[in-house]
């Protein structure tokens, strides 16, 4: 566990936030848009409020990727979500130490945070001592990498300031061309928009299509920045490579109850088979097609609009026949737009 304190000052982050939700980077977070005054300054909402501990809880670093995800059909989901929510088991954690510091600090008070809430947290995790931003744009720290999660308490506790640790990128750009949307500018900045994590997850509607073969087999998140980073160790756990490497077409045909308790239940059962859909379709293997072509019978028109465009993307006489019947009584109008350009794209 990492830690650290800082006490709670303004952050001269205003102009940045406020030009980057100008160029519409929230993309479809919303949620980021509102209470930007308290995201710079939290004291606007918790004006009693005078510092800030910060945490680091370490997660396991990724298995061993499948061989050939290709011919056995096994998506890739982000090693955070492993187990269960990590945001259960960090409120946990925090009430535990909370009730602890009431006993050392009598009259104390104390909010906690853990990855909600307006709290830029990776720039409080920097100003407390807990590692760098670096150029992939996540905390970093030369023990720990960047496999942590972040977590806060505010308090009405003083503290002195931490010197801000050293960058330690150095000229390694290694992250840069990892990304395969590139997503990241190298700048120390990235667009969420173009993010895997982002577009799997956040993203509620349509992934756009001149992304999607970039997801590769990515079905929640995404770990190849944190993967090439040289202040990653390599501890990695193979045991955990079926639980973070599920098969696809099994997956197509259930519902995201598989993964309640978990963090992938963040996507919801649209956007996560929304993003099996699209996996598949990158597979270019023939035995993606019946799944897929029972997708087409979906409740959810997302789903069925991202199982026509991989059925577009595999061909074959079969994919051919389950979009010509589906064609016939899609009453979703995007859905149905996907479905002719598939046809279209497959010929007569």
């Amino acid at each position: 566990m990492l830690a650290g304190a800082a006490p709670l000052v303004p952050l001269d982050r205003a102009a940045f936030l406020e030009a980057w939700l100008a160029e519409g980077r929230a993309g479809e977070m919303h949620y980021l848009t509102d209470r930007a005054a308290v995201r710079v300054d939290p004291r606007r909402r918790f004006p009693w409020a005078r510092a800030v501990l910060s945490f680091g809880y370490p997660y396991q670093p990724p298995p061993p990727p499948p061989g050939d995800w290709r011919d056995t059909l096994r998506g890739r989901i982000a090693s955070y979500a492993l187990g269960v929510d990590y945001h259960d088991r960090l409120r946990a954690l925090l009430r535990s130490l909370m009730r602890r510091l009431a006993v050392c600090f009598p009259g104390a008070r104390f909010h906690p945070y853990v990855d909600t809430g307006p709290v830029l947290e990776r720039e409080w995790a920097a100003r407390a001592g807990l590692g760098w931003i670096g150029r992939n744009t996540l905390l970093l720290q030369r023990d720990a990498g960047s496999y942590f999660f972040l977590a806060e308490l505010f308090t009405d506790l003083e503290v002195e300031p931490m010197p801000l640790p050293a960058d330690h990128c150095g000229t390694c750009r290694r992250c840069i061309p990892a990304c395969p949307t590139g997503a990241l500018a190298g700048d120390y900045t990235m667009d969420p928009r173009r993010c895997i994590a982002y577009l799997t997850i956040e993203h509620r509607s349509a992934i756009p299509a001149a992304l999607r073969p970039a997801l590769d087999n990515w079905i929640f998140g995404c770990d190849l920045c944190q993967e090439v980073c040289p202040w990653n160790r390599d501890g990695r756990d193979p045991t955990a490579t079926d639980v973070l490497t599920p098969h696809l077409p099994t997956l197509l045909a259930l519902d995201a109850d598989r993964f309640r308790r978990t963090a992938v239940l963040r996507a919801g059962r649209r956007g996560l088979l929304r993003n099996v859909a699209v996996v598949l379709g990158n597979s270019g293997n023939p035995a993606a097609v019946p799944p897929l072509a029972a997708a087409l019978a979906d409740p959810e028109p997302l789903v069925r609009t991202h199982a026509a465009w991989a059925l577009g993307q595999l061909g074959g006489a079969a994919a051919r026949r389950a979009l010509e019947r589906a064609r016939r009584c899609e009453p979703d109008a995007a859905a149905a737009a996907e479905i002719s350009a598939a046809r279209a794209a497959l010929g007569t």
